[in-house]
């Protein structure tokens, strides 16, 4: 049976919620589902948990829900590239749990994986301790980190078969296959559709079984966040 919608809205539309808690993959700009957050944007749904690694910037990537107002809650390990965010965050109007990005890659997988908690020895001594369980295994203090499952969670990827199977691309291949194991529902889009069999087994990086629906990527410019050249006698050097 196929997985395909015809659009972003379409495979949204009987999902999306108030108060849910929503996981995005990518990284800054690369490999995010744009035309997915684009959706939840005109959805108009409000007081979302957001779990990705950073909120994109200014207007871009998941910096539009924050323009909305849409967002109550971000669990991230990176913001350092968007002005709205730090305001909203300075004010007030925004929860903010900063989790480490090796340990959120992990509480991810983790979820994914079903295990609800699991320790490490990243974060002990500092405020992302405060308040959490700590344990000693072989004279080596860890702290318990929780396990992430989302209600939906959104991926981006080069390739989809109609059966769900993904392959990444390049930087794509971040925080992508982690959120896609972690959502209770998965939706992927992709830029590329293909038949069951068109997609080596070897070259799948997320099972079919994880995604429950996909969509075609839209036709638009892959933005990067800091672009920087060198000089043309220095290449030429």
């Amino acid at each position: 049976m196929t997985k395909v919608q015809t659009s972003a809205a379409e495979a949204l539309g009987d999902v999306l919620r108030d108060d849910m808690t929503l996981a995005v993959g990518g990284f800054g700009l690369s490999g995010i589902p744009a035309d997915l957050i684009d959706a939840v944007r005109a959805s108009g749904v409000t007081n979302l948990t957001v779990v990705s690694n950073n909120m994109g910037v200014d207007g871009k990537g998941l910096g539009v829900l924050l323009e909305t107002g849409q967002v109550r809650k971000v669990i991230a390990s990176y913001v350092g590239e968007n002005k709205l965010f730090a305001e909203q965050f300075l004010a007030g109007a925004l929860d903010v749990e900063f989790s480490p990005q090796g340990t959120l890659a992990e509480r991810l997988r983790a979820g994914g994986a079903g295990i609800p908690a699991f320790y490490t020895k990243t974060g002990v001594g500092t405020l992302i301790a405060e308040g959490k369980p700590l344990a000693e295994f072989d004279g080596v203090t860890y702290v318990q980190e929780r396990g992430i499952v989302a209600d939906v969670a959104l991926v981006k990827a080069y390739m989809a078969d109609t059966r769900g199977n993904l392959v990444y691309r390049y930087t794509a291949r971040n925080f992508n296959p982690v959120v896609a194991t972690a959502g209770l529902v998965t939706i992927a889009e992709a830029e590329h559709i293909v038949q069951p069999g068109e997609i080596e087994p070897d070259h799948v990086v997320t099972p079919g079984v994880y995604i429950q629906r996909i969509v075609h990527s839209l036709n638009r410019a892959k933005d990067i966040e800091q672009r920087t050249v060198r000089p043309r006698d220095a290449v030429a050097a």
